[in-house]
């Protein structure tokens, strides 16, 4: 695999393999990369240090709702409880960067402009910036592996209610969280109802006179404790960490894929069983009206809360729960539909993301611009009309995003190699000219998820099509499909040095 770099002009850096993003997937990248046949490359990253999410987020009581056996790398052992804080968990991944020798691939501050594929060279020709002082910089590479993460890092997603501007108090959205905020005395509005909400309520419920989540319809929630009995007796047992770590990680993720037939078999019964988990901590009527969703346990997913600790929070009185929507800010709060008004100082809108696909660089192929929401994608990682690209993407409801970040950085390494074998410069994917992929398609590698921020993307994102090739499918399936995938053939294109691409049909320009 490499592109002719007899005609790349001189002083332009060229790598075999440029990982763009540090957070989980660009980490579980380079180490993959790492172990692999040599190759020059490098993991690019926007801010100033490793991490992604977890060092951007900095909102009380930031940590994951995914356990850390699953959330963590196969490779490096988690030691502590299963759910872990934000700053464990960015502390845990510099540890392994710096435990395996990777450090030396790290570029922080690095900022992609424009990726331009030429197929006479077969290279992508990245530009942008570097450093505080947003030097320009260009490079070259032979394979472009994005690691970006789903959503836009700059900036989280606020609706535009009316009269906002009025408001004479603060709004905050969690992602861009103020350094030295303080809330003592104040009176404090959460708008949403996800995992955000359910982890800043009751972070926040000692700090204000007085925390309100607002949500406009109820969320599911797991109530569990804070630790794995497993785990806990494996390590009584002074069993080696990194057996505990694979035997935890076997064991959640299969009890996962029993637990998420079960709910798909019977769905009411599941809702049934997560709505009697709350009964111990609110009366049924305020568990109907606040908790009780219209959708089926896991089309969105379900907040998990450590030790019921929003529970304990709202019984306690520290803090309260609205359903209800809103009719518009005041002055000195919000008023509601129903006529109620809410006092505020402080407004947080834990509302989601702004979702992107392949970040923010401006993507071309052969000088043409590349529409996203033009092409398909195989497998949620590989797109139509994108030679020697590959998307890292987790996933998003019931499994541990590095589950499938594992599973892409394999398939990478195997796809990498059969270019070697083959002797080729670049390889795509082409969906079959007999295959046509309706426009209600689009997205559709997401359903049944209908996250509010997922659904307001949809039309932006890629098009799936039938059959396993061009789906996202679950942790379970693809544990032992991914890995299986044959290289060789369709729908996988592979061309020589300075070869043109053949046909335009998969080219997803304007």
């Amino acid at each position: 695999m490499s592109g002719d770099v007899t005609a790349m002009e001189a002083g332009v850096e060229h790598l075999d393999v440029l990982v763009v993003g540090a957070g989980i997937s660009g980490i579980a990248a380079a180490y993959a990369l790492s172990r692999g046949p040599k190759r020059r490359f490098a993991v690019l990253e926007a801010i100033d240090g490793h991490g992604g999410t977890w060092r951007l987020h900095r909102y009380p009581g930031v940590r994951s709702d995914s356990d850390m056996f699953t959330y963590g790398f196969a490779f490096k052992p988690w030691r502590g409880a299963p759910i872990a804080s934000g700053a464990e968990i960015l502390e845990y991944l510099g540890e392994a960067i710096a435990e395996n020798g990777l450090a030396p691939h790290f570029r922080y501050g690095w900022q992609i402009a424009r990726a331009d594929w030429d197929s006479r060279t077969s290279v992508w020709r990245l530009k942008g910036t570097r450093g505080p002082d947003a030097i320009p910089f260009e490079m070259t590479c032979g394979f472009l592996w994005m690691c970006q993460g789903y959503y836009r890092h700059a900036k989280g997603f606020t609706p535009e209610w009316p009269d906002m501007a009025k408001f004479q108090g603060e709004i905050i959205h969690p992602q861009t969280w103020p350094d030295g905020l303080r809330l003592t005395g104040k009176r404090v509005v959460v708008i949403g109802s996800g995992a955000t909400a359910a982890t800043l309520v009751p972070a926040l419920a000692g700090q204000g006179a007085h925390v309100t989540m607002l949500q406009r319809s109820p969320t599911y929630f797991n109530l569990q404790e804070n630790r794995h009995e497993l785990a806990d007796t494996l390590r009584d047992l002074e069993l080696d960490p990194a057996v505990i770590h694979d035997i935890l990680r076997k064991k959640i993720t299969y009890d996962q894929n029993a637990y998420f037939r079960h709910v798909a078999k019977h769905p009411e019964q599941a809702r049934q069983e997560l709505l009697r988990a709350l009964e111990n901590w609110l009366p049924k009527a305020e568990i109907e009206r606040h908790f009780s969703p219209v959708y089926s346990p896991w089309q969105q997913r379900v907040a998990v809360t450590p030790s019921a600790d929003l529970f304990q929070a709202i019984k306690s009185g520290a803090a309260s729960i609205v359903t209800d929507q809103i009719e518009r800010f005041t002055p000195t709060g919000i008023a509601l539909r129903s006529g109620q008004s809410l006092a505020a100082d402080v407004v947080i809108t834990a509302t989601g993301f702004e979702i992107t696909t392949l970040g923010d660089a401006v993507f071309s192929v052969d000088g043409r611009p590349v529409e996203i929401d033009q092409t398909s994608t195989y497998r949620g990682c590989m797109f139509t009309g994108l030679p020697n690209l590959v998307r890292s993407v987790g996933y998003l409801r019931l499994s541990s995003w590095t589950l499938r970040a594992e599973l892409t950085a394999d398939f990478v390494l195997r796809l990498l190699a059969q270019m070697d074998a083959s002797g080729a410069a670049s390889v795509e994917v082409e969906m079959p000219a007999t295959i046509s992929v309706p426009a209600q398609n689009k997205g559709s590698d997401l359903k049944p998820f209908t996250a509010t921020y997922m659904m307001r993307a949809l039309q932006q994102m890629p098009q799936s099509g039938p059959g396993p090739d061009w789906q996202f499918e679950d942790y379970w399936t693809e544990k032992e499909s991914f890995p299986a995938i044959d290289l060789t053939g369709a729908p996988f294109v592979y061309r020589g040095p300075g070869r043109q691409r053949a046909g335009r049909r998969s080219i997803p320009t304007s």
